[in-house]
């Protein structure tokens, strides 16, 4: 079946007790069983919950990959790959990450004993700098957030491979409707499913997608254990999105494409990052490893004050953080997602106080680029 199709079906087969063609919110705490070791498959909802169940279903079709689990935050299922290592591993993650796992990373982990090198993805010698004997992971995101940085996957799945370390790919920004790393040989796939695979900005929850059944078992062990699950209003939410993902994808791409070639040619723009223009430096590599270019990007202003002045002259877009949802929304990553960087590292990855991202949504394009317009013509 083609990818619309599995959005649309799979894991969301008619009801079996009524016919009812969505899956139910089976908003319950606990079921009651039969007898002693005898249920109906589901015992208590913290370790399983049909909806829940039906969204992983869905959402392991959709990433090509043999297992799903579904957690209450994008941060939740990252900390719930990171609690497969142990206190002395080693992770090598990519320079430019979302701001909460640099955050997460950096704040929280360390203090368990994990350790960090971050390294410029885009350059397979730095990551190979970057290992180490006791390196048991490697986490990027690609595009990155928020310079879109491509990553080539398949290359540094390779390089992880011969160590026999698994590769981590944070998909947030393309939903596996532009891209599949699992199919580029990543090992574990990562989604914020607040942001594309939900799509109307109304619930938060994370995924962690993978094809291995020792990991797999592992995973679902610490989801049960450590509890952060994604509760069934938020399951169905999710699935109700998934079914137009194929749909909203498209047109975030066609308007993320005119976006940003309308702001490469303003004369009061300095530089755009994105991966779908002949600008961006690794603009073939992302036409060999995605599907299509999606709707983020980010551009220079050329100081706070001119970004400041941009997003208090927008009047259409919204400006507010996260991503991926119907509505364009507009941030400035120094001080929202990427504030827990410190200001050297955000310099020197790119992230200055001139930068703006949007989230270009799939309102009318002419509208999203007047509205731009205006704003610009204020700085």
């Amino acid at each position: 079946m083609g990818f619309a199709t599995d959005a649309i079906h799979v894991g969301q087969e008619p009801d079996p007790a009524t016919g009812a063609i969505i899956v139910p919110i089976y908003q319950t705490s606990t079921f009651v069983q039969e007898g002693l070791g005898k249920h109906k498959g589901y015992e208590y909802a913290r370790t399983s919950n049909p909806t829940r169940a039906a969204l992983e279903r869905n959402l392991a079709a959709l990433e090509g990959g043999r297992f799903a689990f579904a957690f209450a935050s994008g941060m939740a299922a990252i900390n719930a790959v990171m609690s497969l290592l142990k206190g002395g591993d080693h992770v090598v993650a990519g320079r430019s990450l979302y701001g909460g796992s640099f955050r997460l990373f950096e704040r929280v982990l360390k203090d368990f004993g994990l350790s960090f090198s971050y390294a410029n993805t885009c350059r397979l010698e730095e990551v190979e700098r970057a290992l180490r004997p006791n390196t048991r992971l490697i986490f990027i995101e690609t595009p990155a957030n928020p310079v879109m940085e491509i990553t080539d996957i398949s290359a540094v799945a390779a390089l992880a491979h011969e160590r026999a370390t698994p590769l981590a790919v944070d998909n947030t920004f393309m939903s596996p409707y532009f891209q599949r790393p699992l199919q580029l040989r990543a090992d574990i796939v990562i989604h914020s499913t607040t942001k594309y695979l939900n799509g109307h900005s109304d619930g938060v929850g994370g995924a962690v997608i993978l094809n291995d059944a020792a990991l797999a078992e592992r995973l679902k062990f610490i989801q049960n254990a450590a509890g952060a699950v994604l509760g069934p209003f938020d399951s169905w939410l999710v699935l109700r999105g998934v079914k137009t993902l194929a749909a909203r994808m498209l047109q975030h791409d066609r308007n993320g494409l005119a976006v940003a070639e309308h702001l490469a040619r303003h004369s009061r723009v300095k530089k755009v990052h994105y991966p779908g223009l002949p600008s961006h430096p690794q603009h073939e590599l992302a036409k060999r490893q995605m599907t299509g270019f999606g709707g983020m990007l980010s551009f220079e202003t050329g100081s706070f004050a001119n970004a400041k002045t941009v997003l208090k002259s927008v009047r259409l877009c919204s400006l507010a953080e996260s991503l991926g949802g119907v509505e364009t929304l507009i941030s400035h990553p120094a001080t929202m997602t990427h504030a827990s960087v410190p200001e050297d590292e955000r310099n020197r990855i790119g992230i200055t106080d001139g930068l703006v991202r949007i989230s270009v949504g799939i309102e009318d394009v002419e509208d999203i680029i007047a509205d731009l317009d205006q704003a610009l013509g204020s700085v």
